[in-house]
């Protein structure tokens, strides 16, 4: 008896200690960003609603949001970021490298990117799938009628590699016409040089609003042919800066959840008494020492860009050029993929 006595007494001291709850300590990548007072953050050299700066050199786009609801967490204002442009065949090494703190480009979440390129990913922000776009007189109606088509594709991406297995395994013999940069590939095809260009379905509807002379002479195959989760990713060995990114995404989709947005959320800190908003919020509990933050960080973050889907809607949504359902990227509770652990 004695000895069953001291195995509780020792499980009970053992639950009690993985109960502890203790404060971060700031990473490298946190004090350094303090330290300087900015974040630094790698976007998409011009992909209209996902990252794109105007003539005045104002970036914009869902990616762009997202690095500023990271500064407004990290620091207390969405402004505190730089912004650096990046084609595909850049993007790693500048992450690598230390040029940025965070790269929050269109760039798919695979196992080989997250095991072996010193990178984390921190989550899904946008849940897309490659598509191919031809021209209308072309008459094509799916996918599978690009038997012996030219198409042009970016080089160093996903998107070439699937485009390779697609034709393989449907026996079509597609011709690749490969580019290093996206605005040669996208040239390439407007001009007529291929009868197809081929990236994610966001990005042909981007590419598709911005560059073509009439929207409406090209139209987007039915078909995906491939899974592309979209997401930020930070470079690996910084335990404290990786939980700061991916928790914001997180907070930033809860919010919605619990319909806090930007234009309410300082009446919900006033008078709410939904115990999970005031938890958001940093009003009851402090969980922003957990992560080496303030504790109004999602509220500043919120203050800064609004919740997922205010991002999602002012950026990529029906309302915009691009003119995207939410479909996947709705919250779990309406039918889509969007679901974020509690932020408690």
């Amino acid at each position: 008896m004695m000895k069953l006595a001291n195995k509780l007494a020792l499980g009970g001291l053992l639950a009690a200690g993985a109960l502890t709850v203790l404060p971060a300590h700031a990473g490298k990548n946190l004090d350094t960003i303090k330290q300087r007072g900015q974040v630094i953050c790698g976007v998409n050299t011009g992909l209209a609603g996902f990252s794109a700066a105007d003539s005045q050199g104002n970036w914009s786009g869902l990616d762009v949001d997202i690095c500023r609801a990271i500064a407004a967490a990290t620091l207390g204002d969405g402004t505190k970021v730089r912004f650096v442009p990046l084609n595909a065949q850049q993007r790693f090494t500048a992450l690598q490298s230390g040029e940025i703190d965070v790269l929050s480009r269109n760039t798919t979440w695979t196992l080989t990117r997250d095991a072996s390129l010193g990178m984390h990913f921190t989550g899904v922000t946008y849940y897309d799938g490659q598509g191919f776009m031809v021209p209308v007189k072309s008459k094509i109606k799916s996918a599978k009628q690009l038997k012996g088509a030219t198409v042009c594709v970016q080089s160093g991406t996903t998107t070439e590699k699937n485009l390779t297995d697609y034709s393989r395994a449907n026996n079509l013999g597609i011709k690749p016409v490969v580019f290093e940069k996206v605005e040669a590939a996208t040239g390439a095809y407007f001009s007529g040089r291929c009868q197809a260009y081929t990236t994610d379905a966001s990005g042909l509807a981007s590419v598709r609003n911005k560059e073509a002379k009439n929207p409406a002479d090209h139209v987007i195959l039915p078909e995906l042919i491939s899974k592309e989760p979209l997401g930020p990713s930070i470079r690996r060995g910084d335990d404290e800066w990786f939980a700061i990114v991916k928790w914001v995404v997180y907070g930033l989709i809860e919010a919605e959840e619990y319909g806090v947005t930007q234009a309410n959320v300082d009446k919900l800190m006033a008078e709410s008494t939904d115990p999970v908003v005031l938890r958001l919020l940093g009003k009851t509990e402090d969980t922003g020492k957990l992560l080496g933050l303030d504790k109004n960080w999602m509220f500043n973050a919120l203050k800064a860009v609004g919740n997922y889907g205010e991002i999602f809607e002012r950026n990529v949504g029906p309302k915009t050029p691009l003119n995207l359902p939410r479909g996947t990227n709705n919250l779990w509770s309406k039918g889509g993929l969007m679901y974020a652990p509690p932020v408690r």
